[in-house]
């Protein structure tokens, strides 16, 4: 695997309070994950939300230690890909640094011939994979490199994704005196009901995935609902909040959360389930709310983003 590297494709985040509202401002101005208007209205109208939301969004960080922990977990992704590999593995990030085309660069004048993409989106949607593949795709024809590039775009259903699920899982539930007392929430991040409409793939796999985790928690009841959503648009249902509201109205006590399409810990985390969702769930009278721990840099799930890229560099 000479002159063989991997790409880590991530969405990003702030590394500082006053990057949060440059970073806010790079995903509402892009249509691919987000349409607000027509195209040339676009970038005025998200300047207009950006300046509203900012100093909200800023506070909700300075909450989490001031900055997202996305960059720093995730090149430790890479750096334990490499060390299960031995080839390199580099990180490029779609709305802040570092930006995949600085990557790019950096690699075309390190002599790697074969860039292996790997999008850190277990499920597929043009929102998140889409964009960043055709980011990526932008940026190798900016710099007129000729590298191989193999694409790994979605991973939603592999068995070492679902068996790192199913580990936190059971880590979580094991804090619990009853278990087949706790209702396990899956919380996945929310995409416009349009894309869905249009054939975006995402809503299925993320209902095979839960149903693929599920098979391995035959004693425990579970619900999908979607969080983090943004912008004047119809969303996928039921919301997260509202899904806490009917559980806490059928009388429930204990409320595992899992956070599904997130691989690392980030602001819908750290602030949305560990701060918002944990003291909206005791106000509701939900006496035991948890969340399962982010997979992170979890064995078992880095042994999966390696299985993925051995199988696409021998296919």
């Amino acid at each position: 695997m000479q002159n063989t590297a991997v790409l880590l494709l991530q969405m990003g985040g702030p590394d500082s309070l006053d990057a949060v509202r440059p970073f806010l401002l790079n995903l509402f101005t892009d249509r691919e994950i987000i349409k607000i208007g027509p195209a040339w209205l676009q970038p005025f109208i998200a300047r207009m939300i950006v300046r509203r939301r900012t100093p909200v969004v800023v506070e909700k960080y300075r909450e989490i230690g001031g900055k997202s922990p996305i960059r720093e977990l995730t090149q430790a992704q890479a750096d334990a890909l490499s060390a299960e590999l031995g080839i390199p593995c580099h990180v490029g990030m779609r709305y802040w640094h570092p930006f995949t085309d600085d990557t790019v660069a950096q690699l075309r004048t390190s002599g790697i011939k074969r860039l292996v993409a790997l999008s850190l989106y277990p499920h597929y949607s043009r929102a998140t994979s889409g964009s960043s593949f055709n980011d990526l795709t932008r940026c190798l024809a900016d710099l007129d490199t000729d590298f191989e590039v193999l694409r790994i775009p979605r991973f939603y259903d592999h068995p070492l994704y679902i068996q790192a699920l199913a580990e936190k899982i059971e880590a979580g539930l094991a804090g619990f005196a009853d278990r087949s007392a706790v209702q396990l929430l899956f919380s996945a991040h929310s995409l416009p009901q349009s894309f869905i409409d249009e054939g975006d793939p995402y809503l299925d796999h993320i209902q095979t995935t839960v149903r693929l985790v599920m098979e391995q928690f035959s004693d425990v009841s579970h619900h999908l609902a979607f969080q983090s959503r943004a912008g004047p648009v119809k969303w996928l249902e039921p919301s997260t909040d509202d899904k806490l509201k009917e559980l806490a109205a059928s009388g429930c006590q204990n409320v595992l959360m899992v956070p599904l399409s997130f691989v690392s810990d980030h602001i819908e985390t750290l602030h949305e389930i560990d701060i918002e969702y944990a003291e909206e769930a005791h106000k509701l009278g939900i006496s035991s709310f948890r969340r399962t721990e982010s997979l992170n840099s979890s064995p078992t799930f880095i042994r999966c983003l390696a299985e993925l890229v051995r199988d696409a560099l021998n296919k």
